[in-house]
């Protein structure tokens, strides 16, 4: 069987609050904003890390697809608000630095630098729409 050439294009993460999400991942991170369209609530919003021009973010509204039901955009919405219904994990080239970036922004800081028992070291906090955020060493 051949190889297949598949690589990581785009990961989306529900935001309730796009403008929040957009100076996290763009201010706060360092982000590229590479797309922006709708308005108000209603934007999806691509940014992506400088240099990685093929790998991108989407920052979209939640639960607006029209089959989910308000009992799911409810469920939906309390999970966002828990931090337990999206997440991504990231890398950084120096862990320290990233963190004392992030911490200054007053995010929601989940686990501060550790080495874990898996061998990684790591932080965690959550984005402005609860969205869990790990980063680990690179």
């Amino acid at each position: 069987m051949a190889l297949m050439d598949i690589t990581i294009s785009s990961s989306f993460l529900p935001v309730d609050d796009p403008e929040a999400s957009l100076a996290f991942y763009r201010d706060v991170l360092g982000f590229e904003v590479r797309g922006d369209v709708g308005q108000g609530t209603m934007r999806w919003i691509t940014v992506g890390p400088p240099g990685q021009p093929t790998t991108s973010i989407v920052l979209h509204p939640p639960a607006v697809d029209p089959g989910i039901t308000d009992d799911e955009r409810a469920v939906i919405a309390e999970m966002m608000a828990k931090g337990t219904f999206a997440g991504i994990n990231l890398a950084a080239a120096d862990l320290d630095a990233a963190f004392e970036r992030v911490q200054a922004s007053g995010v929601d800081v989940v686990q501060e630098p550790m080495d874990q028992a898996w061998g990684a070291r790591d932080f965690a906090v959550r984005d402005p729409a609860g969205n869990s955020v790990r980063v680990s060493q690179a």
